[in-house]
């Protein structure tokens, strides 16, 4: 029983830092973004993220929505350098494909509507 015990601790802590990184393969880094650039796409974004997003990621993209209260993992914020240093290919699959309370996008927003999202997170960026 104590092994179990000991084997079940070490899967939920494992699980737990799982969580927290979020790779997307490597196939996703060079994915190239369409609309990069594209400011019109960035204003088409920012309505889609006022409407979709900002509950979890927060009205600026801070992580901090009247939702990210209850989730494991916290959201990121979309300012942080980590997750601007990734490439638009890698947001997109993240975007596209979900993961835990993060929804899959690509059955629901087509893939002109996830790029414009892509845009809008990059004017987010700490300048």
């Amino acid at each position: 029983m104590r092994l179990f015990s000991v084997f079940l601790f070490m899967l939920i802590m494992l699980s737990a830092f799982s969580q927290d990184s979020w790779l997307a393969p490597k196939s996703a880094v060079n994915i190239i973004n369409p609309y990069a650039g594209n400011k019109i796409a960035a204003q088409k974004g920012q309505a889609l993220f006022s409407k979709l997003c900002w509950t979890c990621h927060g009205k600026t993209g801070g992580g901090d929505g009247p939702a990210a209260a209850n989730l494991k993992p916290k959201p990121k914020s979309f300012s942080s350098a980590d997750l601007q240093k990734q490439s638009d290919g890698e947001l997109f699959w993240k975007l596209s494909t979900g993961k835990g309370m993060m929804v899959p996008y690509k059955h629901s927003l087509s893939e002109e509507k996830r790029w414009q999202l892509i845009n809008y997170i990059r004017t987010l960026a700490v300048k």
